[in-house]
């Protein structure tokens, strides 16, 4: 455990009062069973989503829907509409712009629901679609769900083929893994062409663009990526009309495959989406309401909302309790809390949670030992190296009951992440050299997440946690991830951040894992980037960046207003320990960044946030992590008050 050395000027005295409150707080909430687990939140496109499976469920008999069903759908009628933008429009992110596929999902889902398309705030609505392109400008699994009832034609739709799970070389493993968690399910329900019905009459017509040609019309420019795959997408949907000859052994594969992850896992990926495909794919194969499989993929779907009288109705996009609690648990411990039981309830319960299957990672490395954590409670095809860096992190505080248990998990998964990194020497997410870029160009990628190739914010606190768990700088491993951090640097000084917004992310975890890799302060890239994050500081002393930092490839601040700026609690917490980690001690940015969050903590010890700091798919999903607000700051003062209390050391 750290010790806590307290720091006796005015500032000092405040971090360490801010430290007691923050981790107090912190610990109470913590649940029986060890863990932490908050509300994890993104837009209202999972609420417009639970109308569509509620409209596919429990379709409304004579335009009327069960009592159960209805109350549900009114719950998230008025979630919807409370995140309704003056324009008409629902966004991304919050407080950013109005996007036509949020707004397309929305309208039809409050539509069907029997909101009125004559009431004003859907009139708004229905002209901001218009402005933003309408149906024509929606991405493709927004018009994918809409066929699905007929209400888009199928020829506005990418082909998604259940053959793809026959291609050979392992074709589908080129495919990040949660999208093939959605893809698989999908082209079950896709290709059987279900046309579930809707109530009498209803259409969303109004919502296409006159004279303006639905996607997938020839392409102008002959030589393209666009043209490759408008003559694919024509050829896939002749054969699913004339020569489906391999389509029985398709879908029997796709539900082979469907049927092995769900043991293991809450939910097929445990991630929304592919838990509504998977579902839907059920239902199409037959499998009856009331059949096991069924009705527990129901359940485990169920278990993500959010119904009560403190948050109100909403939906999770999935659950953090391992992510929540490594974060929590090493920011606990490097604040010194005197919390021993805490953290070994803690570290029991992560030592049990480690993943001992092959899982679909195994593809790529057969022949490597299965260690690591997934970033929920169970989702056993699919650890992450993230989830895997951060409970080593969490480790070097947190010690269980079963030392001997602990250290063999310790050094499988150390194991395991060595044999996760990437030939570019950087690590992923859950997968090694997932890059093929021409995978981005198929129809179906307008997620924006069709790949998982290395990136420097997990390569960055990989090396991190290697270090902290013994490497040497000169590990071979650690060598190449420096060289891979290096190679990665932005010409501004910055890292990309691909899971948390967005270059103050990035930039924060790369000179941690370079600093603590031993590379010196000295070094010309360090203090570019440090230069980086003393320029987008706010006037009050914080720092926030905003998600279309994703959009305009830059840097991005959260908007100010004369009375207040866009700084946030968490994003400031990594610009301090980005400064921290590259050797900044004394600037007047880090102590104005530091007075920034003891001034705005309350006085329960926690922070309030007002925008969307993590990240799903970039330009296209946003994740609010409630704790982060709360852990990173938590970490961020008590580095400040180590580095304030080690350079008094060196000064006497």
């Amino acid at each position: 455990m750290t010790p806590t050395i307290e720091i006796t000027d005015a500032i000092g005295a405040g971090v360490s009062e801010a430290i007691r409150k923050a981790s107090e707080a912190l610990v109470r909430k913590q649940r029986e069973e060890g863990f932490w687990c908050a509300d994890l939140t993104a837009d209202t496109t999972l609420e417009s989503d639970y109308i569509l499976q509620e409209l596919w469920n429990h379709p409304p008999v004579d335009g009327v829907w069960s009592p159960p069903a209805r109350d549900r759908i009114d719950r998230a009628v008025a979630t919807i509409l409370s995140r309704q933008l003056p324009d008409g429009g629902f966004n991304v992110y919050l407080k950013g712009p109005s996007e036509v596929s949020a707004s397309v999902k929305a309208y039809f889902a409050l539509k069907v629901a029997g909101v009125s398309a004559a009431e004003p705030r859907m009139l708004r609505l229905r002209d901001r679609i218009l402005e933003l392109g309408g149906v024509q400008a929606a991405n493709s699994y927004v018009r994918i769900n809409l066929s699905l009832f007929g209400l888009v034609p199928r020829a506005a739709c990418p082909s998604i083929p259940p053959e793809i799970i026959l291609l050979p070389g392992n074709f589908l493993y080129r495919m990040s893994s949660w999208t093939r968690a959605i893809v698989i399910p999908l082209s079950v329900v896709f290709s059987s062409n279900p046309r579930r019905p809707v109530p009498s009459g209803f259409t969303v017509d109004e919502l296409f663009l006159q004279n303006v040609p639905l996607p997938f019309s020839p392409p102008s420019n002959l030589i393209s990526w666009s043209t490759l795959f408008f003559v694919i997408d024509r050829a896939l949907k002749l054969y699913e009309h004339y020569f489906p000859f391999l389509r029985k052994r398709a879908i029997a594969k796709c539900t082979e495959w469907m049927m092995e992850r769900f043991e293991g896992s809450d939910g097929l990926g445990a991630i929304y989406p592919s838990m509504q495909y998977s579902m839907m794919a059920l239902d199409q194969l037959g499998y009856s309401k009331d059949h096991p499989q069924r009705a527990r993929a129901q359940a485990e779907f169920d278990r993500l909302m959010i119904d009560d009288e403190r948050g109100g109705f909403f939906c999770q996009p999935c659950f953090s309790p391992v992510w929540d609690s490594a974060i929590a648990a090493f920011s606990l411990g490097e604040a010194g809390v005197p919390a021993e039981d805490s953290l070994r309830r803690l570290a029991d319960w992560l030592v049990s949670k480690e993943v001992r299957r092959q899982g679909d990672w195994s593809v790529k490395r057969p022949d490597v030992e299965p260690s690591g954590w997934a970033f929920e409670f169970n989702n056993e095809f699919y650890p992450d190296i993230d989830d895997t860096a951060m409970v080593l992190l969490a480790f070097k505080h947190a010690r269980g009951s079963d030392a001997v248990k602990q250290q063999a998990c310790e050094r499988r998964a150390i194991d395991w992440l060595l044999a996760m990194q990437g030939s570019d020497g950087g690590w992923a997410a859950f997968d090694v050299d997932n890059n093929w870029q021409f995978l981005s160009h198929v129809p179906f990628a307008d997620h924006n997440a069709m790949l998982d190739p290395s990136c420097p914010d997990i390569t960055g606190r990989v090396i991190e946690a290697l270090i902290n768990s013994g490497l040497k700088p000169d590990h071979p491993a650690i060598r190449r991830g420096i060289g891979y951090l290096w190679n990665s640097q932005e010409q501004d000084g910055s890292w990309y951040g691909r899971w948390g917004v967005n270059y103050l992310y990035g930039t924060f975890l790369a000179l941690r894992g370079l600093g603590a890799a031993g590379v010196s302060d000295r070094e010309p890239g360090i203090q570019y980037a440090l230069e980086f994050v003393r320029a987008y500081q706010n006037r009050d002393g914080g720092w926030g960046e905003s998600c279309a930092s994703y959009d305009e490839g830059r840097f991005v601040p959260n908007p100010n207003t004369p009375e207040k700026t866009g700084s946030t609690p968490s994003q400031t917490a990594w610009a301090i320990l980005a400064l921290l980690a590259g050797g900044d001690t004394r600037s007047s940015s880090l102590t104005k960044g530091v007075e920034y969050l003891i001034e705005t903590q309350r006085a329960d010890g926690c922070w309030d946030e007002e925008y969307c700091t993590g990240t799903g798919f970039p330009k296209v999903f946003y994740l609010a992590y409630t704790d982060y607000r709360n852990s990173f700051p938590l970490l961020a003062l008590a580095a400040y008050r180590k580095a304030m209390a080690a350079q008094r050391e060196e000064e006497l």
